[in-house]
């Protein structure tokens, strides 16, 4: 059984596996550039969650076993993705007449970055040689010369040798560099933020940059810190009704089923969903995107309340998927209605929104009575019946 089907089959059967042993199961058992093995086992680090990613890179840098630098290429190469970077591997050994790189990562049409991933920094990196590879990548216009750098990614957080190792170089603003643990952080720090403008400067940080003025890294740093806060509160009442503001206090309790939420989608559409931001997740192969909100319920007798918000950015990342729907946990992952994108951004104008300084986001306000459920617009719109859309509370799967 291959790697991935395992994984949808059973992901307990690799709680205590290292990264090693489950690189043998993978067709023979070794990376070879071209072959079964390699194929089968970046599919596989596509569908694991972040965290399993971090612990095979972790046991790649502490335990020398045959092939861990390859795997460890492997791994980064992955994060690169999930860092929403297009990403074409390179070769894990040299060859006669191949560029020997091992990523480009490219960031839409504002450039790419050349991967080179060292294990150890224990000997002096070659940094003409990597030059040379970027130098025949420009020649053969695979990537443009004012708007491709280099990055090394390597196994320590103590790189004060090769960063000195670069300054002294006529390479050195080309050139940036950067310990696993910190990329992983990265990936980390992604995945928890809502906002894609935020992202993008994130992601910048990997290229070369002018610091004689630092104001662009206070500012990122403020915005990322300060995102990270209010999302901490995960989806809170975004607007309480002023007539209920009135009569009664309201006091927000935080709520904690998201990742609950995702394992019925999973079940539900029978894929595996990775983790792109704090509320948008993917396929693997990136054919389908899913946003997943969640609030907390609110009893108003004979009705209950869910409030959420839903971000202008947060339609733009999920158009750019082929397929995308939007999905709101409702008090418990026992009660999720999962809709279009199409169908749920053709309600958005008659939708309350707020548009501030910190963020714009539109109200989606959704009311249970018995047993319908329903999405309340402004007051001159008529609710909207979205009860075919609640998901059944079975094994049965269904495509959106």
């Amino acid at each position: 059984m291959a790697l991935v089907d395992l994984w949808k089959s059973d992901p307990a059967y690799f709680r205590g596996k290292s990264v090693q042993q489950l690189l043998g199961i993978a067709g023979d058992g070794k990376l070879r550039d071209g072959k079964e093995t390699s194929t089968e086992f970046r599919e596989f680090l596509g569908h694991v969650p972040s965290d399993l990613l971090a612990s095979f890179a972790n046991q790649c840098l502490e335990t020398s076993f045959a092939d861990s630098g390859l795997v460890l290429q492997d791994i980064i190469n992955q994060v690169g993705k999930r860092l929403s970077f297009k990403i074409e591997h390179g070769r894990y050994r040299g060859a006669s007449g191949q560029v020997g790189f091992d990523g480009i990562w490219r960031s839409g049409d504002k450039g790419a970055i050349l991967v080179e991933v060292k294990t150890t920094d224990a000997y002096r990196l070659s940094l003409d040689t990597t030059a040379r590879y970027r130098t025949t990548l420009i020649r053969d216009g695979v990537i443009a010369e004012n708007s491709s750098s280099i990055l090394y990614v390597v196994g320590r957080s103590d790189t004060g040798d090769l960063e000195a190792q670069v300054r002294g170089s006529r390479h050195a603003w080309d050139i940036r560099l950067i310990s696993t643990q910190a990329l992983i952080r990265l990936l980390k720090i992604k995945e928890e933020l809502q906002d894609q403008t935020t992202i993008d400067r994130i992601r910048n940080i990997l290229t070369p940059q002018e610091f004689t003025k630092v104001d662009g890294i206070i500012d990122l740093v403020f915005t990322t810190a300060n995102e990270i806060k209010q999302d901490d509160l995960e989806e809170k009442e975004e607007e309480e009704p002023e007539k209920s503001k009135k009569s009664k206090k309201f006091t927000f309790v935080p709520v904690a089923f998201r990742d609950d939420c995702v394992k019925r989608l999973q079940a539900h559409l029978g894929e595996s969903l990775v983790k792109q931001t704090a509320v948008i997740y993917s396929t693997p192969n990136e054919a389908l995107g899913v946003y997943c909100a969640i609030s907390k319920e609110y009893d108003r007798g004979a009705k209950k309340d869910y409030w959420f918000g839903f971000q202008p950015s947060q339609k733009i990342a999920l158009e750019a998927y082929p397929k995308a729907v939007i999905t709101f946990g409702c008090g418990s992952d026992r009660q999720i209605v999962l809709i279009p994108l199409k169908t749920f951004t053709d309600w958005l104008p008659t939708f309350n929104k707020t548009e501030n300084e910190t963020r714009d986001y539109w109200h989606v306000t959704i009311s249970k009575i018995g047993s319908k459920f329903y999405v309340v617009p402004k007051k001159q719109h008529e609710d909207i019946d979205i009860t075919k859309y609640l998901l059944p509370n079975s094994a049965e799967r269904k495509s959106p």
